[in-house]
């Protein structure tokens, strides 16, 4: 049996929902931030946090269209009754 060579080997799972995408992307920036990542995985966090972000803006931008739709077209401003 052959893996395809676009499938890294123990690649993290795809966030199922924009909230895990965001927070696993917070948790990352902290690491980050806090400096004591060494260099190899601080390069490999930078991708996963790419990777996370164009996530979490593929998600916001389904649902800005889903709301277009359903605002026929045009974007409303959202008012709490």
């Amino acid at each position: 049996m052959t893996r395809s060579p676009a499938v890294a080997k123990n690649a993290p799972p795809v966030p199922a929902t924009y909230e895990q995408a965001l927070a696993e992307l917070d948790r990352l920036v902290q690491q980050m931030e806090g400096g004591q990542l060494p260099l190899d995985e601080l390069l490999d966090g930078y991708r996963r946090g790419a990777e996370l972000l164009a996530i979490c803006r593929g998600k916001l931008q389904t649902v800005e269209d889903q709301v277009k739709l359903l605002e026929d077209g045009q974007l409303k401003a959202w008012t709490p009754e």
